[in-house]
């Protein structure tokens, strides 16, 4: 920047300098010149006076020694010419020996009736003289003409001494320029080179940078308005950031999937929730059509419904690939602040929860009648046999009273187990369930004691390793009957004489309950259900060993209700260990 501004004033300084020392010099030379021009036209009337009445008598001796004696004592050469241009008399040159001089310059204006004036250079003297020659009349005819000169070197040593010191005065005027132009040009690029770095710092996003207030009135109002200028790009940019995040964030909380798209379907922004919903990558996904990034046609054409209907539009969409998805999706334009259409807004409700549990309730209220009408059925069916006419045989009257009531034993077994599981998600959505330390070892032995008659009935050993130190938060009465119903069905499905093992670990912040048996194990196809109600992996076999098909569902609910999980891991015809993981601390 200084060099920019100081490098153009010094050229126009130093340009001015020349010209004006050129000027200068060019016009005091003129001036001297036309000084001497007329100081030789004077000298030369002055000798017109004295020669006028020796040129009527023709008296050339006479004028020749006029033009020597006033030569010598004005250092003037005159010289006196006929109008035939015959010399009659020179101050420095015989009259006799010189030639004719009509056509010199300066004399062939005098004969022509004006003042000649010339300079050149004199053979005779060897240097440069300047002549004027004047016509001189006797009785209104020109008589002769008048010439006087000399030499103008001494003129010329003045003139080059004062260019001399023209072209030093004008050196120390360009220097002091040179100087003061640096001194102006810093005065000036410095603010500039402040503003420019104050441009620079504003244009990488420094808004916080202020520019110093320089002295000068123009810059000053510049760096003001600048500063001005960076302090409301400042609280803009950050109201706008303020708003982008605040939207971002209530766009990231949202469980309902977001997309908006532009006139050409081009995804313009999409919140997490959707991107979980169709497993894209954001940054891949914007800017790009909805045919790149959704392969779904229901979902393509829920768009093109949005982007061409002025109305709402709503429609269900099924997402198949990592298990089905039921989404309700709710399109409408998207407009800008002055009401224009710039694209479609389409909000994703994931309703597969609701699916599940529309499914689950369908489910529950099948399997509910189907094992509530089997038990009924052979109930009404004995009665109905006894009632036309098996009465009168006492050994079919018992046999099938038998059959009755273990009918009706189980029948209360399913009510039992169904109002078990129904108070226990009734109590675990009112935190109604109270949670107490207990030592876990004295919750398990109780459960193993209250198994005993089954087990030894099939002499199955069942073993209990748990530290009597590990203690939680839980129901005692709840978690002892989750682990009565994995101890029962692991003496169930057990074969005779084998071992149930009974253990509690503890795993970083949770303790984990196992109940492991030696039975026939389950196929992997079964593992992710065994824990839905009325499940059964064989039915025939656990309608036979009395299973009423809730006894998992509930050890899940208890769990769950200690804000705990289970698992399972079986093999086939090597036996299955079912889990509880609790936390170690109240949640």
């Amino acid at each position: 920047m200084l060099r920019q501004l100081y490098t153009p004033f010094l050229l126009v300084i130093l340009v001015s300098l020349i010209i004006i020392i050129w000027f200068s010099t060019g016009s005091l030379r003129e001036f001297y010149l036309n000084q001497c021009a007329a100081d030789l036209e004077s000298r030369a009337y002055l000798l017109e006076g004295q020669i006028n009445q020796h040129i009527a008598h023709m008296n050339f001796d006479s004028i020749n020694e006029l033009c020597v004696s006033l030569g010598q004592k004005t250092s003037t050469r005159f010289t006196v010419i006929l109008p035939s241009g015959q010399v009659v008399g020179d101050t420095d040159e015989d009259p006799l020996a010189m030639e004719d001089h009509s056509q010199r310059e300066e004399i062939a204006a005098a004969l022509r009736g004006q003042k000649g004036v010339s300079i050149r250079y004199s053979n005779t003297l060897q240097q440069n003289l300047m002549y004027v020659a004047v016509p001189s009349y006797h009785d209104g005819q020109l008589a002769a003409v008048i010439r006087s000169a000399f030499s103008i070197s001494s003129i010329e040593k003045n003139l080059m001494a004062i260019k001399y010191k023209f072209a030093l005065g004008g050196l120390l005027v360009a220097i002091l320029a040179a100087i003061a132009n640096l001194i102006i040009s810093r005065r000036i690029s410095r603010p500039l080179e402040e503003l420019k770095e104050g441009a620079r710092r504003f244009a990488e996003g420094d808004l916080g940078y202020r520019l110093p207030i320089p002295d000068t009135e123009e810059i000053k109002n510049l760096a003001e308005t600048m500063n001005q200028m960076a302090r409301q790009l400042d609280d803009r940019i950050r109201t706008v950031l303020r708003n982008q995040n605040e939207q971002q964030a209530m766009l990231s909380s949202m469980t309902e999937g977001i997309l908006a798209f532009d006139k050409q379907e081009h995804l313009i922004n999409i919140n997490q929730a959707a991107l979980e919903l169709f497993g894209i990558d954001k940054q891949e996904a914007l800017g790009k059509s909805i045919q790149e990034t959704i392969r779904n046609p229901e979902m393509q054409k829920m768009v093109s419904s949005a982007l061409s209907s002025n109305e709402p539009v709503e429609k269900e969409i099924i997402l198949t690939g990592n298990g089905e998805k039921y989404l309700q999706a709710h399109g409408t334009i998207l407009r800008d602040g002055r009401g224009q259409a710039i694209g479609a807004l389409v909000v994703l409700n994931d309703m597969t929860r609701l699916r599940m549990l529309e499914k689950v309730r369908r489910d529950f209220v099948a399997n509910v009648s189907h094992e509530l009408k089997t038990p009924i059925t052979s109930i009404k069916g004995f009665v109905e046999t006894l009632l036309d006419g098996a009465l009168e045989n006492s050994r079919d009257t018992h046999k099938f009273l038998e059959i009755v009531a273990r009918q009706a034993d189980r029948l209360n077994a399913i009510i039992t187990d169904i109002l078990s599981l129904s108070k226990i998600e009734q109590e675990s959505e009112r935190d109604e369930i109270t949670l107490e330390y207990s030592c876990l070892k004295d919750v398990l032995r109780s459960a193993i004691q209250s198994c005993e008659i089954k087990a030894a009935e099939k002499s199955i050993n069942v073993n209990l390793d748990c530290d009597s130190k590990i203690k939680a938060p839980i129901s005692p009465h709840l978690l002892e009957q989750a682990v009565i119903n994995l101890i029962d069905n692991a003496i169930k499905y057990s074969e005779p004489e084998s071992t149930v093992e009974v253990a509690c670990r503890k795993l970083d912040d949770k303790v984990e309950i196992f109940v492991s048996d030696q039975g026939c194990g389950l196929s992997p196809d079964h593992l992710p259900r065994v824990f839905e109600r009325f499940y059964r992996v064989d039915k025939a076999r656990s309608r036979k060993l009395g299973g009423t098909g809730l006894g998992l569902a509930i050890v899940k609910h208890i769990a769950m209700a200690h804000k705990g999980e289970v698992d399972v891991k079986s093999y086939p015809q090597k036996g299955s260990t079912f889990f509880i993981r609790l936390p170690l601390s109240n949640p």
